[in-house]
């Protein structure tokens, strides 16, 4: 059974980095497209950025654009969300996904994404 475990995030100043990374496990991770989600508290789930199977295709939500890069190694079966310039509103709870159904694709649909990470905790303070 496919499992992601996400990782790296944290209370950060305005302007700040981080970098999440997502682990995946029980699966043939070059398989799957990759994609990640933010949750701020009281809203909907929102599309940050995905990354096909190969890495050759990538999207991004325009809010982030030119700000976060998504990136994967198919050898050590993990994600990557480098977000840089963070913003307050950032702060979120950023969970990935996998997504065997468009595996080309960097969907930015979650129904496209069958298996979820718990999530990290972004807080970003101004």
């Amino acid at each position: 059974q496919v499992q992601l475990v996400e990782s790296g995030g944290g209370l950060v100043q305005a302007g700040d980095s981080l970098r999440l990374s997502c682990v995946f496990s029980g699966g043939t991770f070059s398989s799957y497209a990759m994609g990640w989600f933010l949750q701020a508290p009281g809203k909907e789930r929102e599309f940050v950025a995905a990354i096909g199977r190969g890495g050759g295709s990538t999207a991004y939500a325009g809010s982030v654009k030119g700000r976060f890069t998504i990136s994967r190694d198919n050898a050590k079966s993990t994600v990557y969300l480098q977000m840089n310039n963070l913003k307050p509103e950032d702060t979120a709870v950023y969970s990935c996904a996998a997504n065997r159904r468009t595996p080309y694709s960097a969907s930015y649909d979650p129904s496209a994404y069958a298996y979820w990470g718990q999530g990290t905790q972004v807080t970003v303070s101004s």
